[in-house]
């Protein structure tokens, strides 16, 4: 890919190297400490970040580790939510062996998701990042929530367009023997995956990291979150599976995703929904979002609309606005 981003042109080429290799020599500090579980289905467990009042569960995506909605101290916005008084519990998917292979997305919903909601005082309020929220989609139309929210959340699969979905069938099509062999797909699989939807951008931000200080809070805050992007537990075949069937066939955007005997019709959902929305997302486009009437639009990238500068103004307090107007908190 460096390659060929660069190929006219070898100071660029250069560079990135060189912000590659300085981010691998970083000081890293340590990874955030989650909150103990306090209940657990399976090998997923539910982090408790305290509060008061109706339930609010966070569920991420099975893509790169949970902790990116609870970053650091000033980045995280469970932390934030529970400060301002929500009872906030995040999903923590754990970590798949082979022998969960046969686990898709949609027993993700069923086994996990589910019974973890169910063991909740109330029917909570759903918030679901990324892929997590195409899977709190599925289990708000088979459970009783109070809400939905959904953030940077895929839905119409077929709007990533024709020449992503195109390099995403080939990457599948390469790897498909070898996580077969394994009963599971790697994160490395995933990750260059995320490369091919903007490869440019992921060149540029190594050539940019090269010229930081190294010890300065961006070059910090670079290499925590490349850490996190980079890292995360594999998915069991059957769920990166069907992840790329979603891509391929576009499954839930075709309403023909069955979860619970029944296709999945978010028209159908009796609680109240929203729908936040990067117009600049490069990982989750914008035209692949639900298509909920309570649409928000927010000018910020995939991650930097959850822990960036602006995220607690685009973000957290009309989340906060929003999960209030339900629960009756003020």
């Amino acid at each position: 890919m460096l390659r060929h981003e660069t190929a006219d042109d070898p100071v660029r080429q250069r560079t990135a190297l060189a912000g590659l290799a300085a981010y691998q020599r970083a000081v890293r500090a340590m990874p955030p400490q989650l909150p103990p579980a306090c209940h657990q289905a399976g090998r997923a467990v539910l982090r408790d970040y305290g509060g008061a009042g109706a339930p609010v569960l966070f569920i991420p995506s099975l893509i790169n580790p949970p902790y990116i909605l609870d970053l650091a101290p000033e980045q995280s916005l469970l932390r934030w939510l529970a400060a301002r008084g929500h009872r906030v519990l995040l999903l923590d998917w754990g970590t798949p062996a082979p022998k969960d292979r046969a686990a898709d997305i949609t027993a993700h919903v069923t086994d996990l998701v589910v019974p973890l909601a169910n063991a909740l005082a109330a029917p909570p309020v759903l918030v679901g990042y990324c892929l997590g929220g195409t899977i709190a989609a599925a289990a708000a139309s088979v459970m009783p929530v109070a809400g939905l929210a959904m953030i940077a959340a895929p839905w119409h699969f077929s709007g990533f367009g024709e020449g992503a979905r195109a390099r995403i069938a080939a990457l599948w099509a390469q790897v498909q023997p070898m996580c077969t062999a394994l009963g599971l797909v790697p994160m490395e699989v995933l990750q260059s995956g995320f490369w091919a939807l903007d490869p440019a951008r992921t060149i540029g931000k190594y050539e940019a990291f090269a010229a930081l200080p190294a010890d300065s809070d961006a070059a910090r805050r670079f290499v925590a979150l490349e850490d996190w992007a980079n890292g995360g537990a594999p998915l069991p075949y059957a769920a990166g599976a069907q992840m790329f069937d979603f891509f391929a066939n576009d499954m839930p955007g075709r309403g023909v995703w069955t979860v619970g005997g029944r296709a999945v019709d978010l028209a159908a959902l009796a609680c109240p929904t929203v729908d936040f929305v990067s117009t600049t997302d490069r990982i989750v486009p914008d035209a692949s979002a639900a298509g909920f009437a309570d649409r928000r639009e927010l000018h910020a990238g995939h991650v930097g609309m959850v822990v960036g500068s602006t995220a607690q103004a685009q973000l957290w307090a009309p989340l906060d606005d929003w999960i209030s107007s339900i629960t009756g908190r003020r």
